[in-house]
């Protein structure tokens, strides 16, 4: 099979799921956007892929929903049902009462993809958008063109990325397109007395308020302020000359509150908009308007960003605002993981990590590549819920919510690592043997293997192999007993298992050797074990996971022409 036959095949395979699960309509675009948020080596193709898409989804959607089910069910192709709705176990929102319509957010800095530890707030606002019947807005922050500067394909990423957690948003906005709003609330605040330009050498300014003295910037007049602010945004004022600040209480006790820095120059291209802007606003400035402009009336955030609420508060008075109800819990943690998208980025830069999906991590791109599903993050994030204390997940909670969401859906397989040749003689008739490809469900069927006379060669884990001595017996799985005469062979012994359990025979999986497709799995620490799997895996609708027996669950993708694995869990 070409890789365009393939590609239009893995296409046709989605457009039928998705007309199944949605009135029997498919949508070109959500079943490219299935190809490419599965693969990410498909979207150097992405115009193809969005071609072929319409061009299948038009020979499916003039199917009758039975000929669509009947076709799907000669594929095999599983249509997941929807989930569930998952009981709402958060606690009520703080005076909700007060809004005649709730309003929340989610606003990534799009510097990089998203993680488990910042979804925490995306799924948060999701839920509570729906248990109010609210609104959900997702604004991207890419105001930091030197600090975080925004990577161009992560917007899109991360729309990818919150999509397949099954959140939708009724909003959307990316502030660096709202230069000018925050130019108009800057000179605003300046002619409000609430906010003066400082030209002050950083160490002066530090020093003077640190021992609570206001630099000699602050009581200018309000014509000194605007003649600078014009400065700096015609060029005459250079970078680090000159920042605009808020006026806050010099004597605060916090040093991080008194006068807080909120426009500042930089002149680095932005990737979005270059050098058209050359002063930017910092986070508490564009973060604390938009909220207000938004009408977000809560903020579901770490505990991190206390600090944050009072300097907005600030300059809320100065505008004669009512701040945001504001929720804050305590960080997440993922036991041996990084979350830190800093030393992610530098880990990729360094060579240290494959990308963004690399199994070490726990973003969500690594984890969906794996074979987490995203039902198991929102049933997670809700177990943890809104609680100030820090929160430690480890890999073994997670796994556990997700193999009870795989196993009932997951085909069953055999996989043999590391394998060796072992040859049977004394077979006098063909056997049969059929694996069921999953004990719950006899409907999906059986794979059936047949070894016999002619077919006596088989493969068996190299583990299970340098067990075996001399006169040892063991049972095939779903098959017969074998007497070991040698290195690589053995007799036919009995079929009985009562005979096996006598013998306290050991039961080994094996595949009938001609029939093999070789598979390779990327482990979870990025090593990678090889072996070989039932020849009927890579016919399944790539990608999809499945149990392999006594070896765990597996997300199987079809790339560059052959079969790759990346381990889920055991």
């Amino acid at each position: 099979m070409g890789e365009n036959d393939h590609l239009r095949n893995l296409l046709r395979n989605y457009a039928l799921v998705n007309a199944l699960k949605y009135g029997g309509k498919a949508n070109p675009k959500a079943v490219a956007g299935m190809a490419l948020s599965e693969d990410a080596s498909l979207k150097s193709m992405a115009s193809e892929i969005f071609r072929i898409a319409d061009e299948v989804v038009r020979d499916v959607n003039v199917m009758s929903p039975d000929d669509q089910k009947a076709t799907a069910s000669s594929l095999n192709l599983i249509v997941m049902e929807k989930p569930k709705v998952i009981e709402h176990i958060l606690p009520k929102l703080p005076n909700a009462d007060k809004y005649s319509r709730i309003k929340v957010r989610f606003a990534p800095n799009p510097d990089s993809v998203i993680h488990l530890g910042n979804t925490r707030a995306a799924i948060l606002s999701d839920e509570y958008a729906k248990m109010y019947k609210g609104l959900f807005v997702l604004r991207f922050e890419d105001t930091s063109p030197s600090v975080k500067p925004p990577e161009p394909e992560a917007y899109e990423v991360i729309k990818t990325d919150l999509k397949w957690l099954g959140i939708n948003w009724d909003e959307e906005y990316t502030q660096s397109d709202r230069l000018p709003i925050y130019y108009e609330h800057a000179e605003r605040l300046i002619a409000l007395g609430g906010a003066y330009i400082c030209n002050c050498p950083s160490d002066a300014f530090r020093n003077l308020i640190a021992v609570k003295k206001p630099c000699p910037c602050r009581e200018l007049p309000v014509e000194e302020h605007f003649k600078r602010w014009k400065a700096m945004l015609s060029g005459k004022i250079k970078r680090g000359e000159a920042v605009m600040r808020i006026k806050t209480d010099i004597g605060h006790p916090n040093p991080a509150i008194r006068d807080w820095p909120a426009m500042r120059i930089d002149t680095k291209p932005h990737p979005r908009l270059g050098t058209k802007f050359r002063v930017w606003p910092l986070y508490n400035f564009a973060a604390g308007i938009d909220d207000h402009l938004m009408g977000i009336t809560h903020i579901l955030r770490g505990k991190e960003h206390e600090v944050n609420m009072i300097r907005q508060k600030y300059m809320y008075r100065y505008f004669g605002w009512t701040y945001p109800e504001a929720i804050h819990y305590g960080r997440l943690k993922i036991e041996g993981t990084v979350l830190s998208k800093s030393k992610i980025r530098q880990g990729i830069i360094d060579g240290v990590y494959k990308d963004w999906s690399d199994p070490r991590l726990g973003t969500i791109a690594a984890l969906r590549k794996r074979g987490f599903l995203p039902e198991t993050m929102r049933k997670l994030i809700l177990e943890v819920g809104v609680r100030p204390s820090e929160a430690m997940i480890s890999w073994e909670n997670l796994e556990s919510i997700n193999r009870k969401m795989l196993d009932p859906i997951s085909k069953r397989f055999i996989f043999i690592l590391n394998p060796v040749r072992f040859e049977i003689t004394g077979i006098e008739k063909d056997f049969l043997a059929q694996i069921p490809l999953h004990p719950d469900h006899p409907e999906w069927g059986v794979k059936p293997f047949t070894v016999g006379p002619q077919k006596n060669s088989i493969m068996i884990p190299s583990r299970d192999a340098a067990s075996f001595n001399e006169g040892s017996v063991f049972r095939m799985m779903n098959l017969f007993n074998v007497k070991v005469t040698g290195v690589g062979k053995g007799r036919f012994l009995s079929e009985d298992v009562a005979d096996a359990r006598r013998r306290d025979a050991h039961i080994i999986q094996w595949l009938p050797d001609e029939t093999c497709t070789e598979l390779s799995i990327i482990k979870p620490d990025a090593k990678i074990e090889s072996g070989v799997v039932d020849p009927a895996v890579p016919n399944e609708n790539l990608p999809a996971t499945f149990q392999f027996y006594r070896y765990g669950f597996v997300r199987v993708y079809y790339e560059d022409g052959k079969i790759l694995g990346y381990f889920t869990h055991g």
